[in-house]
């Protein structure tokens, strides 16, 4: 299982090297394929490779002309099983911590929630790809108080890292009245916000930990930027009154995630590229929005 877990790694970065030179190839065609629609001369820099680009310009179809990319490669498989995810925690996890893990297990379908002990996150990452785990959550806490959320994607990422603010446990909401019982329906979801390419690459990574719902589904997860602060909720909807008429009760828990990383790999390669990384000198108003206007 190890050495095939490394052939398939050397073949997924050696696909990704190749993202470079197939990029550029499709630029060239691009721009070859524009001068002839408009009826332009075909630019200088392309005439000694014309004849062979549009050779193969004339043998693609719309499957072929755009270049996948690892990132496509990622979540291929995505739609055809629902995700199964693994819950776990930083060693000794204090009580409230321990709490927020078991509460993350309702929110999201299929998962499991394991006391990590004295296991590695090389182990774990392991043991997951044997038993056919889709995703791992990591949540890290510093005295007490949840602050650090990774998502890693398997079996070769990516992996998001995110700080972990204002945690509200189900039963710490103002109005516990409204919180009920904890539904295991499928929750459709709501993505707001999320309008950059970094945007819509973090909606990707949080909409593939949920499977497919059902129409007549009463859940609703929400996750909505806010100057690159992402709030989480978890409502259930009733009926009320009149045909359109319809009341939102909070079910819990509540927290808000801030993007600071994306790794393309898993959480245990330290040698894994950085595909985005916040830096400490993005204070200007327009760099701020990074994920959404």
């Amino acid at each position: 299982m190890y050495r095939r877990n490394q052939r398939l790694t050397r073949e997924f970065l050696y696909r990704k090297s190749l993202e470079g030179k197939e990029r550029l190839l499709y630029e060239k065609k691009r721009k070859i394929r524009q001068a002839l629609e408009e009826g332009k001369p075909i630019p200088t820099e392309l005439r000694n490779e014309e004849a062979a680009l549009r050779q193969e310009i004339d043998h693609e179809d719309q499957n072929t002309a755009i270049p996948r990319s690892t990132i496509d490669d990622e979540y291929a498989s995505a739609n055809e099983k629902d995700p199964k995810i693994l819950i776990t925690t930083s060693r000794n996890p204090s009580a409230p911590l321990t709490q927020f893990v078991k509460e993350l297990k309702f929110v999201f379908p299929n998962a499991e929630s394991m006391n990590r002990g004295g296991q590695v996150i090389s182990e774990i990452i392991e043991t997951c790809r044997a038993y056919d785990f889709s995703d791992v959550i990591l949540v890290h806490e510093h005295r007490g108080v949840p602050d650090g959320l990774i998502i890693t994607h398997l079996p070769f990422g990516p992996t998001a890292y995110f700080g972990l603010l204002n945690v509200v446990t189900r039963h710490d909401l103002k109005d516990k009245k409204a919180i009920g019982t904890m539904p295991n329906a499928y929750p459709h979801l709501i993505l707001n916000n999320f309008s950059t390419k970094l945007g819509e690459r973090t909606a990707t990574i949080l909409k593939h930990l949920f499977p497919v719902p059902k129409p007549d589904t009463k859940r609703i997860v929400t996750f909505a930027n806010q100057s690159d602060y992402i709030s989480f909720r978890n409502h259930i909807y009733e009926k009320k009154g009149g045909p359109k008429s319809v009341e939102l009760k909070e079910i819990g828990p509540r927290f808000e995630l801030r993007l600071y990383q994306v790794k393309l790999g898993t959480m245990d390669q330290s040698e894994a590229q950085n595909e985005w990384v916040i830096k400490p000198y993005m204070n200007t108003f327009k760099k701020q929005k990074i994920l959404g206007d």
